[in-house]
């Protein structure tokens, strides 16, 4: 073993490429079943963000099942979520370009079964097996003027009419599901200003003989309770999760009556950004498995729903999503704390499982893999918050004796998000090259309650930012990190609170934003239905609290900012337009600190291209050696950088 070269923190280098992180790589997304095939979506940075439907037979081959050009993406909501549907071999899928519903019979091209040019939006489809259509969530956009009407429609097979509206008059839906004797349909809805993690309403109806439904009847939520995944169990009974005691624990409507079937300080539900999210499915009637996260652990459990106990299976995953059930036999999305994602057929006697797609084929050495570290810190108010730190680790590097490597603070999305403990190369491109970071689930994060969730209400852009601040002291008061070289970064609202921490607060010298929100008024007013009114609860009813808008943004407040910054933007984004990234650019500029902005054609929020991913991966890193003063070990495209000395 050859002995480690010293060098400075950030400055060793790493086999964890931009390259090597977009070279192969894929998101795994929805997983199906039917009969013995099992279905997956994979969104592929190196064709553009395609999303593909793929099938995996019983004798092990994976075919494409949707063929370029057609993207298997919705735009409800515009994050989207479960897209596809399959049925007795053919795929129902909605398409990114037009948003329209197809119908893939096997050996035939996809064929439109809604019209095109019609405003309508399509997501989360499933089958109504007696009366044989498609009933989902529709979006209609086709009025310019007003905000889209949400409903739930059914639509046939042949009809091409855009389907016909089973459920109306509110702002949302989600979830609708056939009970499995066909004679039911549940369904989530809530309405403004909620978000579906603040309050949500379950509700379900009888088919009548033209396929109409009936009285329709209200089983559980409201508008300070969250319903997660109403679903029906094999003997017609319907099953929810709820957070009416404080957490998403897991409950049945049986006879008009809601019972809980276990009470427990855990989280068996996530927040509704995207549709088709599921914790758990039906072995039988009487037991049920699921997914639940409890004490800063995913966990995978068995529950006996005649006794109401649930036993734990000891597996190596640390997380889990889309579960589904064939037998004794679980199909998921897994993560591990030092390999990819994957998806696995897991089975439920042995504990044995199988890979049946992995997010990449890349194999690292695990000297270069930083592990992370479960923090629990102080923050204001007496109160503590929560992290994960992955100090620095390269098996070929070591730094000279007594320097401290810089600091990069993660502040997650959402910003009710959560960031979990899950194998991260983007997190492992920093550590291995000598720079730590602390990935931040802060007030407002799920995971921890409701109560926690709602550390934010009222307080975005104070308690977000409190917390990463507290965060980074911490480990430097600890004396992890360099107090002197601390950065902050992060996507979406999480570049809201990284542009918050370093106009508000002086500790951080670099920040990086990532399609991030400079002026929470202009968010307010200009950006998509389904978050329109995010912030009366983060913030305050608009237009009523106008000012205190203006003070928390960021924007409005450039006297205050007192480092480094680097700016990334999406051109197409329909969430937080440039024009937020862009204002920001000219106002640092003018002050006179080093700022860049690098802005992307056809990414919209999020990039999905493997050329803009590694472009901005890279741009970071310049970026952070020209502002803490250390040569990084690989030639790098420059970026211009404004004002820097």
């Amino acid at each position: 073993m050859a002995e480690a070269k010293t060098a400075r923190y950030g400055a060793w280098k790493s086999p964890i490429t931009a390259d090597l992180i977009v070279q192969g790589a894929i998101g795994l997304g929805q997983i199906e079943l039917e009969g013995e095939d099992v279905y997956w979506s994979e969104s592929r940075p190196t064709e553009g963000g395609r999303n593909v439907v793929v099938r995996l037979t019983p004798d092990g081959q994976q075919t494409d099942v949707t063929p370029a050009p057609f993207n298997v993406r919705t735009r409800v909501h515009e994050y989207g979520g479960r897209a596809y549907m399959v049925h007795q071999g053919e795929v129902f899928f909605v398409n990114y370009t037009d948003q329209q519903l197809y119908r893939h019979k096997p050996g035939q091209m996809p064929r439109p079964i809604t019209p095109a040019d019609s405003g309508f939006r399509y997501a989360d489809p499933v089958f109504d097996e007696p009366r044989q259509r498609i009933i989902c969530v529709r979006e209609d956009h086709s009025q310019s003027d007003q905000e889209a009407v949400n409903t739930i429609v059914a639509v046939g097979l042949e009809d091409n009419d855009g389907g016909k509206v089973l459920v109306s008059g509110n702002d949302f839906y989600a979830t609708p599901r056939v009970s499995p004797g066909g004679e039911n349909l549940s369904w989530l809805t809530w309405n403004h200003p909620n978000m579906p993690w603040d309050g949500t309403e379950a509700w379900f109806s009888r088919f009548q003989p033209d396929g109409s439904l009936g009285q329709q009847e209200l089983v559980a939520g409201g508008i300070s309770e969250s319903i997660f995944q109403p679903d029906w169990s094999p003997d017609n009974t319907l099953y929810f999760v709820s957070d009416r005691t404080g957490w998403w624990n897991l409950y049945r409507w049986k006879g008009g009556k809601t019972e809980a079937l276990l009470p427990m300080e855990a989280e068996f539900g996530v927040p509704q950004w995207v549709f088709g999210l599921t914790t758990y499915t039906f072995e039988s009637a009487e037991s049920l498995i699921c997914t639940y996260f409890e004490k800063g652990e995913w966990r995978l459990g068995r529950l006996d729903l005649t006794k109401g106990k649930v036993t734990e299976f000891n597996t190596p995953f640390s997380g889990f999503s889309g579960i589904h059930l064939r037998g004794n036999t679980a199909v998921m999305g897994v993560a591990f704390v030092s390999q990819l994602r994957a998806i696995v057929r897991y089975n439920l006697d042995s504990g044995d499982f199988k890979v049946l797609k992995k997010a990449s084929q890349l194999e690292l050495d695990p000297g270069y893999i930083s592990h992370p570290v479960e923090v629990e810190f102080p923050t204001e108010n007496g109160l503590t918050a929560f992290g994960y730190f992955y100090a620095p680790r390269n098996k070929d590097f070591t730094a000279p004796q007594g320097e401290l490597p810089p600091l990069l603070v993660h502040s997650h999305g959402g910003p009710t998000g959560f960031s979990p403990k899950d194998f991260n190369l983007k997190v492992q491109f920093w550590t291995s090259r000598g720079i730590a970071v602390m990935d931040v689930n802060y007030g407002g994060s799920s995971g921890y309650g409701r109560a926690y969730r709602q550390r934010l209400n009222g307080q975005w852009g104070v308690v977000d930012v409190d917390d990463c601040v507290n965060a980074a002291k911490y480990l430097a008061q600890k004396g992890l990190v360099d107090a002197g070289r601390l950065a902050i970064e992060g996507g979406s609202a999480g570049g809201y609170t990284t542009l918050c921490a370093i106009t508000f607060r002086d500790v951080f010298k670099a920040g990086a934003s990532h399609f991030g929100v400079s002026d929470a008024e202009r968010l307010a007013l200009d950006t998509h239905k389904f978050e329109s009114r995010y912030l009366d609860s983060m913030v305050g009813p608009y237009p009523e609290k106008r000012d205190l808008y203006r003070e928390r943004s960021p924007i409005y407040h450039t006297e205050g900012l007192n480092c480094a910054l680097i700016l990334f933007q999406g051109l197409e984004d329909k969430v937080v337009p440039p024009d937020q990234a862009e204002k920001m650019f000219e106002a640092v500029r003018a002050k006179g600190l080093p700022v860049a902005y690098l802005p992307f054609e056809g990414e919209q929020h999020g990039f999905r291209r493997s050329e803009n991913i590694k472009r901005s991966l890279e741009a970071q890193l310049y970026f952070f050696s020209k502002v803490f003063g250390f040569e990084p070990a690989e030639q790098i495209e420059p970026v211009q950088i404004e004002n820097l000395k």
